[in-house]
């Protein structure tokens, strides 16, 4: 008999963490090799680990609701014979879905350690399966470090090896980077939460009942609301953001719709404005491609994309996503209508495979169900645009010098002026509302 420890996996796409949502089996279970034993969530979906094991559960090194980092402790096995050679791949949750983890990570000394203070003791590491993207992000002998920490400290030229971490077992923190960038003064005894609690003011009042007591809530920014937040953060400081809105006369739009819906071939297809402003945002994209790119501020190159895979913002359970439909450019109507319809059903219900959410060239932001008439959206990252579509609405309008009523809405476009100009992305804009005026020619057109 030995002792096998399961390390929580490499999850890949830039991932770094995971929450564990259920466990599965518990201690003193014997479970088989590819049994399910837990469902983790991450910022981009829910998956589901099999054992790579078969043997007796000793140890669950985590707790419902514990936050882990990769390469971390996640299950002690008590295992006999031959350990199998490779482990088996996991797969999103549900029957039949596709694996969407790159591997079982490797041993890493590196790695930091669980987010919360474990009292159980740890077995030794199991043996490296499988090289993985993280090991690329954090090689064994850089300083140790979150991948936005390394980020945010190359943005202000600051070598990592000059800097002191001061957090757990030596990590270095956002505010280690600032502090030997000069930005802060060195840390005192008081901790600066009760520094700000007890010492700042407003109006003459004390701000800490204000942040604490039984009339706050606080809750945890995890997964898909700390991946946004970090992205959106990242994106709003590092890219000059600029809009164009058009307002439009989208009557043949809806007349066109109703008359799709009313087709007996289309029973089966959702059919929504969210797919002809797809199709027009996407002929924009081929005729100005230019925002269909981003800019690599590392090289000081503008990085033009041969495809264009079509970012779809998401209000789902677990917080805004952006899941993408590859090659869109490459999609007719019904296809479009298909291929949105399963986005936005597998994002709500947190089935979206990690390799959907990345990737995205181009974006829309669909405000109009929410009763919204327009928006300027933040760039999601390594984009040069996303198209805000508002709500249609009967308002009037004038046609031939008379005041008529028309179904009338409103799209803008967020764009990064470091190589997106103006007059491109105001063109590109226009294209996508000349479409929509009039988008029966260009749909059918051969």
């Amino acid at each position: 008999m030995s002792e096998e420890v399961f390390l929580l996996p490499d999850v890949g796409e830039g991932l770094v963490e995971a929450e564990i949502v259920e466990w599965k089996v518990k201690v003193g279970d014997e479970v088989s090799l590819n049994q399910p034993l837990v469902d983790i969530v991450t910022a981009k979906a829910t998956v589901e680990l099999p054992s790579p094991f078969a043997g007796t559960v000793r140890t669950l090194h985590a707790r419902v609701g514990d936050v882990l980092e990769v390469h971390t402790p996640l299950v002690t096995f008590e295992v006999a014979g031959q350990v199998a050679s490779e482990a088996p791949a996991p797969s999103s949750v549900g029957e039949g879905r596709e694996a969407v983890l790159v591997g079982y990570g490797v041993a890493n000394e590196d790695a930091a350690p669980v987010r919360r203070r474990r009292t159980s003791s740890l077995a030794p590491r199991t043996p490296a399966l499988a090289t993985t993207i993280n090991d690329v992000l954090a090689p064994a002998s850089s300083p140790r470090c979150s991948p936005p920490v390394r980020l945010y400290a190359k943005q202000r030229g600051l070598d990592l090896a000059n800097v002191v971490g001061t957090g757990r077992d030596g990590l270095i923190t956002r505010e280690d980077v600032d502090r030997a960038a000069g930005r802060v003064a060195p840390a005192t005894s008081a901790p600066r939460v009760r520094s700000l609690a007890t010492t700042s003011r407003l109006a003459g009042q004390d701000l800490a009942p204000w942040s604490t007591g039984p009339d706050v809530e606080r809750i945890p920014v995890r997964g898909v609301l700390r991946s946004m937040a970090d992205a959106m953060t990242q994106s709003a400081f590092s890219a000059p953001h600029a809009a164009v809105w058009v307002r439009l006369d989208a009557t043949k739009t809806v007349e066109l719709l109703e008359a799709l819906r009313a087709r007996p071939s289309l029973v089966q297809v959702r059919v929504t404005p969210l797919v002809i402003v797809a199709l027009a945002l996407m002929d924009a994209a081929r005729t100005y491609p230019g925002i269909n790119s981003y800019f690599d501020a590392e090289t000081h190159e503008v990085v033009v994309q041969r495809h264009a895979h079509l970012g779809v913002a998401v209000d789902s359970p677990r917080g805004l996503v952006v899941p993408n439909v590859k090659n869109a450019d490459r999609l007719g109507f019904v296809e479009m209508a298909e291929a949105l319809d399963a986005l936005v059903r597998g994002a709500r219900e947190g089935t979206t495979a990690p390799a959907d959410m990345m990737g995205t060239t181009l974006t829309i932001t669909n405000v109009g169900p929410l009763g919204v008439d327009a928006a300027t959206p933040i760039l999601p990252p390594r984009t040069s645009a996303i198209l805000a579509l508002g709500r249609f609405v009967k308002a009037p309008w004038v046609v031939d010098d008379e005041i008529v009523v028309r179904h009338v809405g409103e799209v803008a476009m967020s764009f990064d002026h470091r190589h997106v100009d103006g007059a491109t992305a105001s063109r590109a804009l226009r294209h996508v509302a000349d479409f929509l005026e009039d988008p029966a020619p260009r749909l059918l057109a051969p």
